[in-house]
């Protein structure tokens, strides 16, 4: 289980105004069971299964494996130890006491076990989850030129895209992206998170009464390197410690999508529930890429998230056949290289808010990212011999500029000097080569 660098704490003290961070403002360290919002039951089972599956811990450890301070966990331990599920044992060198369950506490675990499997840090109640989520919302600091300039600096786009995509990313409308392949859509979409410049906080689990679902990925969530110089005892800092400090995520699905990937999923072996993707993308972005191509056709896709859409909240359903209400706070992009009116009829697309065609690139632009690369593999390439392929190939042939063209073309020719040891200078016979292999 990810265990969390900055949840080291064994006792707990109101946060004094000057140590207040912007993220311990958001989510508070809770001094008590009910601040968690969570029931002592629960947390009493959290413990006894950490404790079956380390052996033996420490509190400082059981502290950061929970996600809970040394005061509420005080709490727990002797509460189980009133109820003989724990034993001390030997404490550390340092003086640390050390705690283990006993046989009562082992068949206790086992039994919250074939009920939730379960393991990681406290979970946050749903009610606690949703103010904070849409306090956290990216459109609370709306997006500027600058700032979209600044985060996709290395990308090169016609200035009149910045001037479509910046207003779209602070909308609560989705956005449709489409145009022909190679134009850059995806490859723009997957660099819009940088230009929102911030971090967020992401719960690891989130509590739907006794049922826990996980939200935190690791593939997906990528936590802050925390750097600031404090120290770790003086408990007056920090947020509370069931949150994880992230990057806005930035969620990519493709064909692959089904219609459960949209819903919460159980696994019967594990007895654990796992969060869908719109709700692990909370607070960042969801890129649905290739839209047409999914498992799910575009119809039954737009079908499930009318309300999420417009209303910006989402309704899921636990195994049990409990449904309960999320918010739906994100940016929302489709892209797809399909004819939009092909997908869906007039009043999805009406729905979608922002359309934003891609094309071919003009000559000058074109030029930027074709030296660009040469720079990035390192070769050179003559003024002569680029006017060649403009002329020879992109004008007889009546091939627009694409932007994905120059770093295909450039790593295959790339590809053609190392096999045949050649200088790194890109020539007629190397462009006639590349070309001829790339185009059908």
């Amino acid at each position: 289980m990810l265990q969390n660098n900055q949840q080291a704490s064994l006792y707990q003290v109101e946060p004094s105004p000057r140590d207040v961070s912007p993220h311990a403002a958001v989510a508070r360290r809770p001094t008590t069971i009910a601040e968690t919002g969570l029931s002592e039951s629960l947390l009493l089972d959290l413990l006894t299964k950490h404790l079956f599956t380390d052996g033996v811990l420490t509190r400082e450890q059981l502290a950061n494996k929970m996600g809970i301070t040394g005061g509420i966990l005080q709490g727990l331990l002797d509460t189980a130890k009133k109820l003989a599920w724990i034993e001390n044992r030997q404490t550390t060198a340092d003086g640390q006491m050390r705690y283990a369950l006993s046989m009562a506490g082992d068949i206790h675990a086992k039994q919250a076990f074939a009920k939730n499997g379960y393991l990681g840090l406290a979970p946050v109640p749903l009610q606690q989850y949703t103010p904070i989520c849409r306090q956290q919302s990216s459109r609370a600091n709306p997006v500027t030129f600058e700032m979209l300039q600044q985060g996709l600096k290395a990308l090169v786009l016609p200035e009149d895209l910045l001037y479509k995509i910046g207003p779209a990313m602070n909308s609560s409308r989705p956005v449709l992206i489409y145009g022909p392949p190679g134009t850059g859509k995806s490859y723009l979409c997957r660099h819009l998170n940088l230009a929102l410049g911030d971090d967020v906080l992401i719960p690891y689990a989130l509590a739907i009464g006794n049922e826990i679902i996980q939200v935190f990925d690791p593939e997906l969530h990528h936590q802050v390197d925390l750097t600031e110089n404090h120290n770790p005892l003086d408990l007056a800092q920090g947020h509370d410690p069931r949150w994880l400090r992230c990057h806005r995520p930035l969620r990519i699905t493709g064909g692959e999508l089904t219609a459960e990937m949209l819903e919460v999923r159980f696994d019967p072996y594990s007895r654990t529930y796992m969060a869908p993707l719109q709700l692990k993308a909370n607070n960042g972005i969801l890129l649905l890429d290739d839209l047409g191509r999914q498992r799910i056709s575009a119809k039954q896709l737009f079908n499930r998230w009318i309300i999420p859409m417009e209303e910006r909240r989402d309704f899921l359903g636990l195994q049990s056949g409990e449904h309960f209400e999320i918010p739906f706070e994100l940016i929302l992009l489709f892209s797809t290289n399909l004819d939009p009116k092909e997908l869906v009829d007039e009043a999805f697309l009406r729905r979608l808010g922002y359309k934003i065609h891609f094309d071919a690139l003009n000559e000058m632009l074109y030029r930027q990212i074709w030296f660009r690369v040469c720079e990035e593999l390192q070769l050179h390439c003559p003024e002569e011999v680029f006017q060649y392929l403009l002329r020879e190939y992109h004008q007889r042939c009546n091939k627009p500029l694409i932007p994905c063209y120059p770093r295909d073309l450039l790593g295959i020719i790339s590809d053609q000097m190392s096999f045949m040891k050649l200088e790194p200078e890109v020539t007629r016979s190397l462009i006639d080569s590349a070309w001829s292999i790339y185009f059908v």
